[in-house]
């Protein structure tokens, strides 16, 4: 069992949160799965509860439908009058924002957030009128159908072959305090409205014909349910994470597979994909990403790849960093309270796995209350292309400081000699490995360490100027000091390389937020792309394209503006497809690997917009992280293209 220890750095964030939190009004979603369950009397009844219990209630907006039942509930609240609206001679009554924000009660009713509000008014939809509110210090209780909800849109549209276009951002699910799903069987809703009690006869009649089809009602239904289900997941997710519980609660089977550069890990995806859709589990496939491992430019795109496929195969994927695969795993999983680990063992000689790590029986050793699922078997190695650089080149300059300093630690030695026990002198050889080592180099490392053992047996042991032993004490003290340096620089090494990747990340995430923060005040094409190029560019070391779909041919805009060249046949080719199908391609991916650029589709909330194209300057390939940032940059640039579009197009 795993010690349960509060994380002080998430309690903190906790307690920030909950003070921006306290300046904020709460937010109440009744969802149901479509008009007719029952929200609106759900949320007129509770509202009655809460001013019997002293709440200061106003109706901001409520459609009642003719229900009786729901104008009967409203007769004892007080109710805003409605804004009158007059829009191409018909006479429109609508939410009044000001009003309410003037009366600011303590709760506040407003029906339908994903209502389409009439031209004119501050805000185009009531969604966004709910934040102003919540952003006043005002709660609100509101309704949604599930088909309303932005993420769900496509789905939606397979299940009821409508597209729905008024929708609502999956940021003001994040935002609600509470989610109450208010859940109707399809026979019940089918008999209501049959007998008139969600529309008139005529309307009905319709509505059963078309959108209310037993079918269509048990998918909305079952989406309902999922989304309440995840929200509620991610409530008790949360929790575990601020009061620091570390064993997993098993509420709800949840697979983790761990994904390397290999072909077993191909086998591992598919019998995750299998085991989830038995399970009717969510998965996630992760690959650990360590400074110790020499990732040369054919193995590495192996792993990205194996990445890419679970992603397209529906898993959640997740790069971490760490020097220890095992433990980065392992709290990652219970983090994410995941319940099932699978991981590959390959069949190889007893007497290796003496001397040789094998992750397989580490992760059972470390699992706990995890269940660990090993697949195992025999699989070829894999057959890379001869490469004419196999590891970093010798260079003798890397080597001559370690030299001047054991130099100038032998020479301090020679002065203190005299006057301490020849043993107290290691201590001046062990800082100066340390030094070398912080230099993040193995190799001047490993040489230092033999360096000053030599030099500490040369000049300080006896006999002394030779390298004969000639008491057997003296020569278990020469190799615990060769040991001893050795581990003390491999650690300082480790440190500086976990530092660097740190530095990388905060780099990079820093990079992130300051291209949001300017992207805020953007209102055209060429600034957005201009800024965003420029901040990828910098980043990532590469050469960047933004390609723009206009007519049959791509328009191109580097950071300088946009660029007279034109696409190639081949060039197109791949950003069409990629625009097409909204997925990347080229270098460093298992479509049209050998393109010398990687293209990359600019999707905002629904459909790509643009492509980038995007060379690396002197790197061989793309890290998983840098991949993950990639996307992140290009999601951010994608959604200002967006806004750009519809302020155009407003």
């Amino acid at each position: 069992m795993h010690s349960q220890r509060l994380n002080p750095d998430k309690i903190l964030k906790q307690i920030q949160q909950e003070a921006i939190k306290s300046q904020q009004g709460r937010l109440k979603i009744y969802l149901g799965a479509a008009a007719g369950v029952g929200k609106t009397y759900a949320m007129l009844s509770d509202a009655q509860a809460a001013q019997a219990r002293g709440v200061d209630v106003l109706v901001g907006i409520v459609e009642c439908h003719g229900r009786t039942e729901t104008e009967q509930l409203l007769k004892k609240l007080e109710i805003l009058p409605r804004q009158h609206i007059l829009y191409h001679g018909k006479e429109l009554k609508e939410f009044d924002l000001d009003s309410a924000l003037i009366r600011h009660p303590e709760l506040i009713l407003v029906d339908e957030m994903a209502h389409s509000n009439a031209p004119g008014l501050r805000h185009n939809k009531r969604w966004q009128d709910i934040k102003e509110l919540l952003n006043r210090g005002i709660d609100v209780y509101s309704t949604l159908n599930i088909q309303h909800i932005e993420s769900l849109n496509n789905d939606v549209a397979q299940i009821v072959n409508t597209r729905i276009t008024e929708t609502v951002p999956d940021s003001m699910l994040e935002m609600a305090d509470s989610i109450e799903l208010i859940d109707l069987p399809p026979e019940e809703l089918i008999k209501r409205l049959q007998e008139g009690k969600v529309y008139v006869p005529k309307q009905a009649k319709i509505a059963i014909e078309r959108f209310f089809r037993k079918g269509n009602l048990t998918a909305l239904r079952e989406l309902a349910l999922r989304i309440s289900a995840d929200y509620v997941g991610q409530q008790m997710l949360n929790y575990r994470e601020i009061q620091g519980i570390k064993h997993i609660w098993p509420t709800k089977s949840k697979i983790l597979v761990c994904i390397g550069p290999g072909r077993e890990s191909l086998k591992l995806i598919r019998a995750a994909k299998r085991m989830a859709v038995s399970l009717k589990a969510k998965w996630i496939a992760v690959h650990v990403a360590t400074p110790s491992i020499k990732a040369q430019e054919q193995i590495l795109p192996l792993a990205i790849q194996n990445l890419r496929l679970a992603e397209q195969l529906g898993a959640e994927t997740a790069v971490l960093a760490g020097f220890d695969v095992v433990q980065e795993i392992m709290t990652f999983a219970r983090e994410k309270n995941v319940t099932q680990i699978m991981v590959w063992k390959t069949i190889r000689n007893r007497w290796r796995d003496l001397f040789f790590r094998n992750l397989a029986d580490e992760m059972v050793r470390e699992s706990g209350e995890l269940d660990i699922y090993v697949m195992t078997g025999k699989l070829g190695r894999l057959k890379l292309r001869r490469q004419v650089k196999t590891k970093p080149p010798f260079k003798l300059k890397n080597y001559r400081i370690p030299l001047v300093i054991i130099a100038l630690a032998t020479f301090i030695n020679f002065l203190i000699f005299p006057y301490l026990h020849a043993s107290n002198l290691i201590m001046i050889y062990v800082l100066g490995v340390t030094i070398i080592a912080l230099f993040g180099q193995a190799g001047p490392a490993l040489f230092s360490s033999i360096l000053s053992v030599l030099a500490y047996k040369f000049f300080f042991v006896p006999p002394f100027y030779s390298f004969s032993i000639a008491d057997v004490q003296y020569f278990f003290t020469l190799l615990i000091m060769l040991l001893i340096t050795q581990i003390i620089s491999q650690l300082a090494i480790r440190i500086r390389r976990q530092a660097t990747s740190a530095r990388t990340l905060q780099h990079q995430t820093s990079g992130l937020l300051a291209l949001s923060r300017q992207m805020t005040s953007v209102h055209r094409v060429e600034e957005a792309l201009s800024i965003g190029l420029k901040a990828m560019e910098d980043l990532f070391n590469s050469q960047i394209l933004a390609l723009i779909p206009q007519n049959r041919h791509f328009q191109c805009y580097s950071t300088r503006g946009i660029e007279t060249k034109s696409l190639d046949e081949k060039e197109y080719s791949i950003a069409k497809w990629v625009l097409d199908m909204g997925e990347m391609a080229g270098f460093a991916t298992e479509t049209l690997a050998d393109a010398k650029a990687l293209y990359l589709p600019l999707i905002g909330l629904r459909n790509p917009v643009a492509v980038l194209k995007i060379t690396p300057n002197d790197k061989h390939y793309f890290t998983p992280e840098q991949i993950q940032f990639l996307e992140s940059y290009a999601h951010q640039i994608a959604l200002t293209l967006e806004v750009i579009g519809f302020e155009k197009s407003g």
